[in-house]
């Protein structure tokens, strides 16, 4: 029996992987879903078992949301649905070759989908969220977006570009009731790794997709901004931002540091 009346959490990359495992464990705590995806067999066989085993209403829209158009759909349904309470911004693509290597295309592809289409969707309900003083807004970025070492230039840049996205919503919108998370998981068992080219013989021991999902809804809980579930340590978060905040007064300078000074 659903017992959020009127909530509900609109899902991308709905279809498979890390959008179907949130997609079942928010079903399971009594929102209805409004999935994204490209595949519609597959959400409508995701819909049906959710419908069968939670009893909440399940919705699918099929979007390519590199698609101007499919996308535009999709913001409508955020800015006027007002039951839709969560959304949750998971549709993500990857590419196994360098960045020399990759089309302009290819690069453009990437930025579309990772940055574009998560920006406009976002953009689409935070003025709604903001005038209610409620809602939350769930972001998936990645470790990548911190460790340019990982060699993956474009995917790493456009997750770093989507936790500082979710850093400047929390300051933005914090305050007025809106919640706001990245979850930045490390190698994650879902099809992306395939369809990004790589050889699955090279990639490294990855989390189930399972459990990143319910680690990431305990961050949730704990209303927390930054959701790192493979870190042991979440004093090394603490550190890394507390640095990064101790620098911010010394920005704002009107003559350069002296260490850039020529010797005379």
């Amino acid at each position: 029996m659903n017992q959020l009346v009127n909530k509900s959490v609109l899902v991308t990359g709905a279809s498979s992987g890390i959008g179907a495992v949130y997609a079942d464990r928010f079903a399971k705590r009594g929102y209805d879903l409004v999935l994204v995806a490209r595949d519609r067999t597959r959400m409508e066989a995701l819909a049906e078992r959710l419908r069968r085993e939670t009893g909440v209403a399940v919705d699918i829209l099929q979007a390519d949301l590199t698609d101007a158009g499919e996308l535009a759909q999709v913001e409508e349904r955020l800015r006027s649905d007002a039951h839709i309470s969560i959304l949750l911004n998971n549709a993500g693509v990857s590419t196994a070759s360098s960045f020399a290597d990759q089309s302009p295309d290819e690069v453009a592809k990437i930025i579309n989908l990772n940055i574009t289409a998560l920006t406009r969707l976002t953009s689409a309900v935070a003025p709604r969220f903001a005038k209610t003083g409620d809602g939350a807004i769930i972001n998936i970025s990645s470790v990548v977006g911190l460790a340019p070492e990982f060699g993956m230039t474009i995917y790493g840049a456009t997750k770093a570009f989507v936790l500082f996205l979710t850093q400047g919503l929390h300051l933005e919108l914090g305050p007025k009731g809106v919640y706001v998370q990245a979850v930045l998981p490390a190698s994650t068992r879902t099809e992306i790794w395939e369809r990004a080219g790589w050889d699955m013989n090279a990639v490294p021991p990855t989390m189930e997709v399972d459990e990143l999902v319910d680690a990431a809804l305990v961050g949730f809980d704990r209303h927390e901004t930054v959701t790192i579930p493979s870190l042991p340590d979440a004093d090394q978060w603490k550190t890394f931002d507390t640095a990064r905040q101790s620098m911010i007064s010394n920005f704002n300078q009107v003559h350069a540091a002296a260490r850039y000074h020529l010797a005379s």
